[in-house]
């Protein structure tokens, strides 16, 4: 009987924490979201390409609900001022109001827009070595906005020498519009394989994967879409995938991995247990554990993947959703991972969870 009580309080506890941080979502979607500036470039400051593939129309970004979704894909680079004051995992945004100031805050000091996919391929390709280009894939509640300044944050972070593009998917950019972006993230499957083997295109060229939460949703439907045409070929070139905090249940995420079949390699996983927005999308989707708050390896035994924990890296920035990307320490921690992913050298046993402590040292937990 006492067990059973534990169990209902518990239940209750967690209930009542979805229903918060439901109620702070929709208090956060009141607040204005701000937009990418533009701003002179400063003598010494550091810049960084970016380069977008979106389904956004350039001249309307925004994407509304009840909006028809573009059905046009979309090719250009954004060149990005990171302030001189630039703190490692934070994005410096202006104030609501406040014009950019370069010296403070990201800017974008200079478009260009590509008329064929070609072209952009050839151009990104230009701004780093080698046949390597990582693509990023934001996830749910961003506008184009907050996916650009992300990646070059990134970039600048982690030191990412390969080209970067980011695939920009009709998010609403709007905390109520969970279930649009689901949808959103099937109308974009197509859209993301054809960037993949566009970019993919050359010989010797390859892809590795970096996908935020619902974008993790996204980049298992496309592999699995390819896995299903027969097209081992695109699977192949694809030299990594890192999964961050993947919006997914854990039990679509095994039927799309047995599907793939071989996963590409290698595969990583990045959880936080305190991940607050995680906790919302499980309250909504029916109070299940989504994958990137998963405790143990039964959820993914007998998948070819491997499962980091930052929970004791998290640092309460933007609700512990991406605590790889945003917390100081755990970008200590991962310094030099993507390299070593995107090399096939990545040192780890077959399978191992690990936590991540805040001191830097990374343990392996029991499995």
């Amino acid at each position: 009987m006492q067990n059973a009580a534990s169990r209902t309080a518990a239940s209750h506890r967690r209930a009542l924490r979805g229903v918060m941080v439901a109620a702070f979502v929709v208090l956060a979607a009141c607040a204005p979201r701000p937009l990418a500036d533009r701003g002179p470039a400063l003598p010494g400051a550091q810049i960084e390409n970016v380069y977008i593939a979106t389904q956004r129309a350039l001249a309307h970004p925004r994407q509304e609900f009840g909006q028809p979704r573009n059905k046009e894909l979309n090719f250009f680079r954004a060149s990005i001022s990171i302030p001189p004051v630039h703190q490692p995992g934070k994005v410096e945004w202006a104030e609501p109001g406040e014009t950019a100031d370069p010296a403070r805050h990201f800017v974008v000091t200079d478009t260009q827009v590509y008329e064929t996919p070609s072209r952009f391929v050839a151009s990104a390709k230009r701004d780093g070595s080698g046949n390597e280009t990582m693509l990023f894939v934001h996830g749910y509640n961003n506008t184009l906005s907050d996916a650009m300044y992300r990646l070059a944050q990134i970039q600048v972070d982690f030191d990412i020498r390969m080209p970067s593009v980011l695939f920009s998917w009709l998010s609403s950019g709007d905390p109520r519009g969970y279930i649009y972006d689901r949808d959103s993230v099937l109308f974009a499957r197509d859209d993301l394989e054809r960037v993949l083997s566009e970019l993919t295109r050359g010989s010797g060229d390859r892809v590795l994967l970096l996908a935020h939460s619902m974008g993790a949703h996204l980049v298992m439907e496309v592999m699995r879409q390819a896995a299903l045409r027969g097209d081992r070929r695109l699977l192949s070139r694809i030299s990594g995938v890192i999964l961050m905090s993947p919006d997914l249940d854990p039990d679509l995420f095994r039927s799309q991995a047995e599907a793939i079949g071989q996963l590409p390699q290698p595969f990583m996983i990045f959880v936080s247990r305190q991940d607050r927005a995680l906790s919302l999308a499980s309250f909504i989707t029916g109070r299940k554990p989504r994958l990137g708050v998963i405790d143990g390896p039964e959820a993914v035994a007998g998948l070819d993947v491997k499962v980091i924990d930052f929970t004791a890296l998290a640092d309460g920035e933007g609700l512990n959703h991406a605590v790889p990307a945003t917390s100081p320490a755990a970008i200590r921690v991962l310094s030099g991972l993507i390299q070593q992913a995107s090399s096939g050298d990545g040192g780890f046993e077959d399978y191992m969870v690990l936590e991540a402590q805040p001191d830097g040292a990374v343990l392996p937990v029991s499995n």
